[in-house]
């Protein structure tokens, strides 16, 4: 029989899909990703549906939606480890496993980062499936020593002896020799914290700082010099802060560019090792950025600097390499790739098998229903809202006030006319929004308030529910 496919999932933190030279960005410097690119399927509207950070690598492992599943509603929460996950299935069916890197799906204390209550995430359940190798952490985006550290399987804090997305390829390419020689087939997940803010001068290596030292970078076109009132306190612009978007800028990109470095790096290895013929290999990243574009930074909102993320997938030469205009949602990926792999995918998963799409190259319909749930780390109501995405068009819709919006994609990449009142897209908005509903009532959503899932769903900041049912 032969050998099952290996599978290496490499996912970056505030990576927007449109900061890389493959999908048109002239400032990055990606060489390596733009080249390898070509010979990879391009799921170019993969999107993150519910674009935080740990939301997202919570759907991720589950295949489930935030509120129909996961009950991971704002960061610095800890999951309910109830679930059973993409990683349970593949331990179960002889792989062997590997995690590294960022985790966020472990704290109970907001803003205790570094203390190894938080930090550290014991053997066992809270792994989530990941039994074998965890050298990982829960949160943290200072990328040197002393702030740089993982844990193995102590509270001991292991730092980084260098530039922690350097180090952490270092520690991938060691699994991938380790598993090679175990002779199982692997499942390896690398969390790299890059490009995620502070984007500061000493939180990127120098000579990839020097690219970008004096560029200026314009701003967009959908940028606005006022705050958007539906911002939370992390997407507002605090005063003076404007000012420093060229700066942050250059840090982004020049971690980026390291991003690519590394990748470049794991790939050359992979092949070194000949495991690219029969390895599933994932480029993405968890959600994107706003940079000022409609009044906002950071993520968590509808809009494509936030939700839209590059996804790159190659299996060898078994994949017909080009762009593929299917969409892919968080919950998508675990049923895909499980199948890909010829592996059972669990009932209580709520993504779609997409694996026909990626396999043949065809398109297929696959409308993204897409989700904010409030704040991005604190409790609080006003923020929340729901949005789907097709191939072409994004339809969301605010909680409070019910403001709804219709963005053409295609025609208005920046998204700056709202044709809600369209009389041409009545039938648009009317055929969106029945749909989006539709799938917020397959999965039990009743857009709640954020101070609903405080009082029923969580204690302690420890989440209660595993299925999002009514409490």
């Amino acid at each position: 029989m032969a050998k099952r496919p290996n599978l290496i999932y490499v996912f970056a933190d505030q990576l927007r899909f449109s900061s890389v030279g493959f999908n048109g960005d002239e400032y990055a410097h990606t060489p390596f990703l733009d080249s390898f690119s070509d010979a990879c399927v391009n799921m170019e509207n993969a999107v993150s549906g519910h674009p935080v950070c740990a939301p997202y690598r919570a759907s991720l492992l589950t295949g489930k939606y935030t509120t129909g599943g996961t009950g991971m509603v704002i960061n610095e929460l800890r999951i309910n480890p109830n679930h059973r996950t993409l990683a349970h299935v593949l331990t179960e069916n002889g792989y062997g496993t590997s995690y590294i890197g960022k985790w966020h799906m472990y704290a109970a204390q907001l803003g205790h980062h570094y203390d190894t209550k938080n930090s550290y995430i014991p053997k066992g359940e809270n792994r989530l499936g990941f039994d074998e190798y965890f050298a990982a952490y829960n949160f943290h985006h200072e990328y040197y020593a002393p702030k740089a550290y993982y844990h193995l399987d102590s509270p001991e804090k292991i730092y980084c002896k260098g530039y922690e997305p350097d180090d952490q390829t270092g520690l991938a390419m060691e699994r991938i020799r380790a598993h090679k020689a175990d002779g199982r087939p692997f499942a390896l997940f690398l969390s790299y914290g890059t490009p995620h803010d502070p984007w500061t001068r000493e939180n990127v290596p120098e000579e990839y700082y020097d690219l970008f030292c004096d560029t200026e970078f314009p701003v967009p076109p959908n940028y606005k010099a006022h705050n958007d009132p539906h911002a939370d306190g992390w997407a507002r612009f605090l005063p003076g802060k404007r000012k420093k978007l060229n700066d942050w800028k250059r840090a982004y990109y020049a971690m980026v560019a390291n991003l690519d470095y590394n990748v470049g790096r794991l790939w050359d290895f992979i092949k070194e090792q000949r495991l690219a013929d029969n390895t599933i290999f994932v480029f993405t990243s968890d959600h994107g950025e706003m940079f000022g574009a409609h009044g906002r930074h950071a993520k968590n909102i509808f809009y494509e600097e936030s939700v839209r993320v590059p996804f790159l997938i190659k299996w060898g030469d078994r994949l017909p390499a080009g762009r593929n205009q299917t969409p892919v949602n968080t919950v998508d990926i675990a049923p895909t790739l499980l199948s890909m792999l010829g592996l059972p995918t669990p009932q209580e998963m709520q993504g779609e098998d997409l694996s026909d799409a990626v396999r043949s190259g065809a398109f297929r319909k696959n409308d993204c229903l897409l989700m904010g749930t409030g704040p991005t780390a604190i409790y609080g109501n006003g923020t929340e809202w729901r949005g789907i995405r097709s191939e072409r068009f994004t339809y969301a819709v605010y909680k409070t006030g019910r403001q709804e919006f219709l963005f053409d994609n295609l025609q208005d990449p920046y998204q700056l006319h709202n044709l809600l009142r369209d009389p041409a897209f009545a039938d648009t908005v009317n055929a969106l929004r029945a749909e989006m509903y539709a799938k917020m009532d397959a999965v039990g959503d009743k857009f709640r308030w954020n101070s609903y899932y405080r009082r029923h769903w969580v204690k302690d900041r420890k989440i209660l529910v595993t299925t999002g049912e009514e409490k």
